[in-house]
């Protein structure tokens, strides 16, 4: 046990670093342990600790006392689930107010790191009503059978806005890794603040329509006409 702890203590930063690459990429606790030659024990710790302080740089025996109990630690990620547009800052102070003990946003970023979620910019889509949704799904059941003779008819046209202004109120959320088309991380999005321009085109097979812009105003049946 003692040899065990001698060898916990010097292992280095780098050293560290490569037990928890090698974890990451999946591979058990017992071979990695095998491959570096310590004991089973200290690497189930550092990926405890890793799993938990989201690093692994800080020695198991730093003096340090952690900040959070687990309780704390499940009450940070329970809070970022339920509203993962909160900061690490505003989740740190609901969390210092819910157990009065001061909490930096820094801690909170490491807790929710080792719960697997991390700030993460949310997809942006327009919202679709259920009618918008009826209709889709008509249209698909309609068309479902139709050839290339008959598509060959038939004029697709889209529109895009740009706008001048740039999107300062940058939002993040936060997710687990994998889950970015997850309808909870969608934020439906339709609404242009500041002047742009509309970009209006079409396409059907084998040919295309000229790029028409419009400097002001949308796309409506007289505009379609002329």
């Amino acid at each position: 046990m003692a040899n065990n702890q001698s060898v916990r203590r010097h292992l280095d930063a780098f050293t560290r670093r490569r037990i928890i690459g090698k974890l990451e990429e999946g591979r058990s606790v017992t071979s990695v342990a095998a491959e570096f030659g310590i004991a089973h024990n200290i690497v189930s710790r550092l990926w405890r600790q890793f799993q938990t302080t989201g690093t692994a740089i800080r020695g198991f025996n730093s003096g340090c006392p952690r900040g959070t109990t687990p309780a704390d630690d499940r009450y940070i990620v329970l809070q970022a689930r339920r509203n993962r547009r909160q900061t690490a800052g505003e989740i740190a102070r609901h969390t210092t107010q819910a157990t009065g003990r001061p909490i930096s946003r820094f801690t909170v970023a490491r807790r929710l790191h080792g719960g697997g979620l991390f700030a993460r910019s949310p997809v942006r889509c327009v919202p679709l009503t259920p009618a918008h949704r009826r209709r889709r799904s008509l249209w698909h059941r309609e068309h479902r059978n139709w050839r290339d003779n008959e598509w060959g008819r038939v004029l697709f046209t889209d529109e895009s806005r740009f706008s001048f202004s740039s999107d300062s109120h940058r939002i993040l959320i936060w997710r687990d890794r994998g889950s970015r088309n997850h309808p909870s991380n969608i934020i439906e999005r339709d609404k242009y603040e500041g002047r742009g321009v509309l970009v209006w085109g079409g396409i059907m097979l084998g040919s295309r329509i000229d790029l028409h812009i419009f400097d002001a105003g949308s796309v409506n049946g007289t505009r379609y006409c002329n």
